[in-house]
């Protein structure tokens, strides 16, 4: 297994570590529902190092990223971000990502498990003066986040970060370290900071620690993988191989928003709009479990006798004390308000289709 720069860390931490996406990572540290509410009631510090970092350059940049992503690249200018996807010609979604405009290239940032599967996928559909530039193993990724997060990082910069605003970044320093800073985070959590730096292991390790020892008055905490999902899962946020992936289009999963079929061409953007033309067969909708039993992903969801769908995902929420989570459901059986049914592990248990984010 690949191991991030921090790895020396989170053993002396005691974190439970496990493989995910080909590194080894920590799942939990003192505890997934401990770990959440310290996101959310102060501020807590993810290792997410193993994502993938590609640089586009060239004089055809735009024109490039503009086709292979679904989003307006025209809508940025240096210094913003965009969350984006990028779909194959039959419209599935190979992956999600955000595009960050840092003046004469672009940066993608894209998930662990398709590190690969994208750059190859964009090899593919390259043209003209482009260079694609993987830095992925040269960069570590820090995600600083909770309410407290602003005022921590702020002891370690000269950057006036109130002045970031959401989805937008900086070129700075950070502990005495380049960096970008970003105003970025996958919590739900407004402020929030997400640090691309080095990879070598003494500064990143320095790094770590001074922003551990300038959290010490807001108790920060680090936060294992098992917290950043049921911390994302609450605001509803999607994660590749759950909620979507080869098989769904962006509007099957909610993310009509970041596809602008009236930008131009896009790769999927003829299949997409039929879709859209015809209306969707299925849709990603968010539930709340009216039971102690968790669904979980991959499950079948009934309206009576009739398989309608299947969970994407599905967790306890800490926050609201219920068992919430998404699925897909035929079109009919997706409004607010609704009641399925879900096999968990052979007993049927009542769900209803309620309204995303969970919290607010």
């Amino acid at each position: 297994m690949k191991k991030t720069a921090f790895n020396e860390i989170h053993r002396k931490l005691g974190a439970k570590l496990v493989e995910f996406a080909g590194f080894e990572m920590p799942v939990q540290y003192e505890g997934i529902i401990a770990e959440h509410k310290a996101v959310r009631n102060s501020v807590g510090v993810f290792d997410v190092s193993h994502m993938g970092e590609v640089r586009i350059h060239g004089k055809d940049a735009f024109a490039f990223v503009q086709k292979l992503t679904t989003n307006d690249v025209s809508q940025l200018y240096k210094g913003r971000v965009q969350y984006s996807s990028m779909c194959k010609p039959d419209g599935g979604i190979v992956d999600d990502l955000l595009v960050y405009h840092c003046g004469d290239y672009f940066q993608l940032v894209i998930n662990a498990s398709n590190v690969e599967k994208d750059i190859n996928w964009m090899k593919q559909n390259v043209f003209g003066d482009v260079r694609i530039e993987d830095i992925s193993d040269a960069t570590s990724l820090l995600a600083i986040q909770g309410k407290n997060s602003l005022a921590l990082l702020q002891k370690l910069t000269k950057t006036d970060l109130s002045k970031i605003e959401y989805y937008h970044f900086e070129f700075g320093q950070i502990a005495g370290q380049d960096a970008i800073i970003s105003h970025t985070g996958y919590t739900g959590e407004k402020v929030c900071f997400e640090i691309y730096s080095s990879s070598d292991v003494k500064k990143s390790e320095d790094l770590w620690n001074a922003i551990f020892e300038a959290g010490k008055e807001f108790d920060v905490k680090p936060i294992g993988l098992g917290a950043r999902d049921t911390l994302r899962l609450e605001y509803a946020f999607r994660l590749y191989g759950n909620d979507m992936d080869e098989t769904t289009n962006p509007l099957e999963a909610g993310l009509a928003w970041i596809t602008k079929l009236d930008k131009g061409d896009f790769n999927g953007r003829e299949v997409i709009a039929k879709a859209k033309a015809d209306g969707l067969k299925r849709k990603l909708v968010g539930f709340v479990v009216n039971d102690k039993m968790v669904a979980r992903h991959g499950q079948d969801v009934y309206a009576g006798d009739k398989k309608i769908g299947h969970v994407a995902s599905g967790s306890p929420s800490p926050m609201l004390g219920k068992n919430i989570g998404m699925l897909y459901a035929e079109t009919a059986f997706s409004k607010i308000g609704s009641v399925v049914e879900i096999d968990v592990r052979g007993k049927r248990i009542k769900a209803e289709i309620v309204k995303t984010p969970f919290l607010s």
